[in-house]
C-alpha cells in the first residue's frame, strides 16, 4: 500500500453511490452491497478497539438500535482491527452499556474499507498505530436503499458523536421523502417543516391546508409526528 496520499480515492459526496467491498464482520462477511438490501444503513467508523471514546459510542448505538430497526434501518460499524479483537471488546461494551450489541462491526485492519471511505485523520499525528498507519476517525454515513449517499460527517478521534442526532437525520431524509417536504434549524418529528421548494404555491395551499407562508420561498406547515418516520 502506498502512501495515503497516493492512494486517496475520489471523494465522496452526497448523492454519490455508495463504494461496495466485501469483508469479514462480526456477524460474518458481507458484501456491503448485499447487506444493504432494500434497507437504510448507517456505517460509522472507529479508531481504535478497546479506546474510552469508542467504547461509549458503540454502548450507546447498540441501546438505540431498535429505533433505527423499526424505521428500517441497519446499522454496521468499522474498526481498525481485527473481528477477535471485536470479539472480545464487544463484551466490554454490553457490560458497561448495559445493551446487547447486535450489529456486525467490520474488521478493517489493513485500512481498505477506511480508504475506500476516506475515513482517515490526515491531520492528527498521533491517530496512528504502532506501524505509523493512520487510524479511522468517526466518520458517518447514512446511505438509502438505492445505495446513495445522504449524509456524511466526520468527527475528530477526541469527540464521541451524538446518537440522537443520527437518528434525528434518518428521520428528516425518509419523511422529506415520502411528503415532499424538508426540515428547519433543530427539528424534531413533529414540528412544523418546510414545503419543498419544487412544489408551487397554489398547489402547496391545497395540498397543505394549514400552510403558513412567511416568505414565498419560505412555507411552512404542520406536520404530526404520526405523519413522520417516528411513528414506528
Amino acid at each position: 500500500m502506498g502512501s495515503y496520499a497516493e492512494d486517496r480515492p475520489e471523494p465522496l459526496r452526497l448523492g454519490s453511490v455508495a463504494p461496495n467491498f466485501q469483508a469479514e464482520t462480526t456477524n460474518g462477511p458481507i458484501d456491503f452491497h448485499e447487506f444493504i438490501g432494500d434497507s437504510w444503513v448507517v456505517l460509522f467508523s472507529h479508531p481504535e478497539d478497546y479506546t474510552p471514546v469508542c467504547t461509549t459510542e458503540l454502548g450507546a448505538f447498540a441501546k438505540l438500535e431498535p429505533e433505527f430497526t423499526k424505521r428500517g434501518v441497519k446499522l454496521i460499524g468499522l474498526s481498525a482491527n481485527t473481528i477477535d479483537s471485536h470479539g472480545g471488546w464487544i463484551k466490554d461494551i454490553d457490560e458497561i452499556s448495559g445493551s446487547k450489541l447486535r450489529f456486525p462491526i467490520i474488521g478493517d485492519k489493513q485500512r481498505k474499507v477506511a480508504y475506500l471511505y476516506d475515513m482517515l485523520d490526515h491531520q492528527d499525528t498521533t491517530n496512528v498505530d504502532q506501524k505509523g498507519i493512520a487510524f479511522t476517525i468517526r466518520s458517518v454515513f447514512i446511505i438509502d436503499p438505492k445505495k446513495t449517499i445522504r449524509l456524511i460527517m466526520s468527527y475528530p478521534a477526541s469527540t464521541g458523536r451524538n446518537t440522537a442526532e443520527v437518528l434525528r437525520v434518518v428521520d428528516s431524509l425518509q419523511t422529506g421523502d415520502k411528503n415532499k417536504v424538508t426540515t428547519p434549524i433543530n427539528w424534531i418529528p413533529g414540528d412544523d417543516v418546510i414545503v419543498h421548494p419544487s412544489v408551487k404555491t397554489e398547489q402547496a395551499k391545497e395540498q397543505y391546508p394549514h400552510l403558513r407562508i412567511v416568505k414565498p420561498y419560505l412555507r411552512f406547515t404542520p406536520l404530526s409526528k404520526e405523519q413522520t418516520s417516528a411513528a414506528v
